[in-house]
């Protein structure tokens, strides 16, 4: 789908302090301009609340997290975005902005969260996985450099050479890789995630909010990449994406099902590097 203006982020208010949020975008959790739109709204109620002192991120669509950004968007729209609030395009204006809320952030990460899902999974704070989890950032594989700052943030995460072996690979993560890589703070069993992640909120929800952002705060200072170092990823992403010679290879990733629940998306990591191996979609 290329957004059709439903509500994709599905807030409950679990405490003044505490809300749990629910991605839902189409049959793999795709982001789109719509989503670009709506996440800007949400950050910015984030930010107004006084109150509010952590947010969970999760999704209920079996197998799957945030898949990607839709293929399909409608890039004339994505183009005609107007800066946000920090000078830069929206898409990553958000994810700058997620990372400096001055509340905690925990995503709940069961399924696959690929690319631009990825990237936002490591704008939020704390990120917990179950053995379900598949995470990764494939865009070398469609001949594109990743654009919402996954080198920066990788690089801090994970060192230099996993951040590259991740990167430059461009396959999928399994949970425990990630959480041995640092990609992820730990894998908690399917079966027990959210009672974990729940009890983790309340934890948070119950202290200081002004020793909880104070501390978030300095530990941004250390750790977060400058807005110039996460600008110039997006810039490498929109001078190589969409590029002529590999759209013969986006629609041979198409036609064996991406963006389809039980297609090439369930493993595509793997997938995109197999197919590029036997030459598959290149143009004569």
């Amino acid at each position: 789908m290329t957004g059709n203006g439903q509500e994709q982020f599905h807030v409950s208010k679990v405490l003044p302090s505490y809300w749990r949020v629910t991605f839902d975008n189409g049959p793999v959790n795709l982001l789109d301009p719509d989503t670009v739109d709506q996440l800007a709204d949400l950050i910015e109620a984030i930010e107004h609340d006084a109150d509010l002192t952590v947010v969970v991120f999760r999704s209920d669509k079996p197998g799957y997290f945030m898949a990607h950004w839709d293929f399909r968007s409608d890039n004339a729209r994505i183009a005609a975005m107007r800066p946000g609030p920090t000078g830069l395009h929206p898409y990553l204006d958000n994810f700058i902005r997620l990372s400096k809320l001055p509340v905690a952030t925990i995503c709940e990460i069961r399924g696959r969260t690929r690319g631009a899902g990825s990237e936002f999974v490591l704008a939020t704070d704390i990120r917990f996985a179950s053995e379900t989890a598949i995470l990764g950032q494939f865009e070398v594989g469609v001949g594109a450099v990743p654009g919402g700052g996954p080198m920066a943030r990788l690089g801090r995460l994970a060192g230099r050479g996993r951040a590259l072996e991740i990167l430059l690979g461009g396959d999928d993560i399994p949970a425990e890789l990630a959480a041995a890589y640092g990609y992820v703070n730990r894998v908690v069993p399917d079966a027990e995630i959210e009672d974990f992640v729940d009890a983790f909120a309340r934890r948070i929800a119950a202290f200081d909010k002004v020793a909880v952002t104070g501390i978030k705060e300095l530990v941004d200072v250390a750790t977060l990449p400058g807005n110039d170092e996460m600008a110039a990823g997006l810039t490498a992403y929109f001078a190589t994406v969409g590029r002529p010679q590999h759209r013969p290879f986006a629609e041979l990733l198409f036609k064996n099902g991406l963006q389809q629940p039980d297609g090439v998306e369930t493993h595509l990591g793997t997938a995109i590097g197999e197919l590029r191996q036997h030459g598959g979609g290149e143009e004569p």
